[in-house]
């Protein structure tokens, strides 16, 4: 049996696993027990992620986000839903090792690929493990929502298909909000961004959510950019394997007399409330957020996870590493906060 004696750091706890759920060959569910004092941390919106702390015998521990399949309105208990991946330490490690009654530290709830409205109508599209977050979206716009709902979800064939059963249920329960589209390669082969925009002319005045392995989303753009759906009602989510430790907690920062008087003004919307502070050029918008006593959107602070996603309203800034963001993104004004470094001395940005 797995157990974690303390957290690493203070923004995370050690929580036990309640079930784990075999879905497909190589996907498990892993459904954890949340304490009553812990809940309030651990709400969660659709469609976010928790970053595990998985054991290590090379390098101690690694960190790997997985999204909740679960969905706040009608699951008790938040699940994430683990696919095996070839060269996957964390997916392997998870589906051979965790099982009913271990512990695993996790971080609370983070990411921004969630509706601002659930009565919107919904265009969803899902590739193998990627229905997770669009699952989680799916089933809380049918239980809070009034709009339609659709969901295009790509499979190698149909013993790969994640929460068929239940697909299929909602789909029952549902029939005049949600329609679920099945693309299995056996029968109608790759799919290309022709076929793709095709299949969902329809439905381009709905709110569109992506998430899926990068040539699957990236066919998904090209479709929705030729059917001239807006870049703002397009949203995908992204992972990339975690190089650093988010478990760790956050060095104060350390400023010299020249760097504070050379600094930048920054403010910054956050929760509704606008925070004004003084930014040294050398320090991320997340640093400075974190150092001020500000509960910022973060998990990974390495540019790889999304979490810390905000738009610049007012100002320039550059970015170390921006990969995760489309170049529409950029030209939009989003950038990552763990990323950030002021280039003009006065910016305005909003969370």
């Amino acid at each position: 049996m797995t157990t974690v004696e303390v957290p690493h750091g203070s923004r995370s706890v050690v929580l036990r696993v309640a079930a784990v759920i075999a879905e497909t060959a190589d996907t498990h569910s892993v459904v954890f027990e949340v304490p009553a004092e812990l809940r309030e941390r651990f709400a969660y919106s659709p469609g976010q992620f928790l970053t595990l702390r998985i054991p290590s015998e090379r390098t101690g521990s690694v960190a790997r986000c997985y999204s909740l399949a679960s969905s706040p309105f009608t699951d008790d208990l938040p699940k994430v839903t683990v696919k095996r991946t070839a060269d996957g330490y964390g997916s392997n490690w998870l589906c051979d090792n965790i099982a009913a009654g271990d512990e695993i530290e996790v971080l609370p709830p983070s990411g921004v690929f969630t509706p601002k409205d659930l009565d919107e109508d919904l265009l969803l599209f899902g590739a193998g493990s990627g229905i997770t977050p669009v699952m989680s979206i799916l089933k809380s716009a049918l239980s809070q929502g009034s709009g339609k709902v659709v969901l295009v979800y790509a499979n190698r064939d149909a013993d790969s298909v994640i929460f068929a059963d239940e697909l299929r249920d909602l789909v029952g329960k549902h029939p005049q909000r949600l329609t679920v589209i099945h693309w299995l390669e056996p029968l109608l082969g790759l799919p290309s961004a022709d076929m793709l925009a095709t299949l969902v002319r329809p439905y381009t005045a709905y709110e569109a959510f992506m998430c899926g392995p990068k040539p699957f989303m990236d066919l998904v753009h090209d479709a929705l950019a030729s059917l001239e759906v807006p870049r703002n009602r397009t949203h995908a989510e992204v992972f990339n394997s975690l190089a650093g430790d988010p478990f760790a907690d956050h060095a104060p920062v350390e400023v010299s007399e020249a760097e504070a008087a050379d600094a930048a003004t920054v403010e910054v919307e956050l929760d509704g409330q606008v925070h004004e502070m003084s930014w040294p050029r050398k320090q991320t918008l997340v640093d400075i957020m974190l150092d001020k006593g500000l509960d910022v959107p973060y998990s990974c602070q390495e540019g790889e996870c999304g979490s810390c996603a905000c738009t610049v309203l007012e100002g320039k800034v550059e970015m170390a590493n921006s990969e995760i963001l489309d170049p529409e993104d950029i030209e939009n004004g989003y950038i990552l906060g763990c990323q950030a470094r002021p280039v003009t001395d006065r910016l305005r940005i909003q969370f």
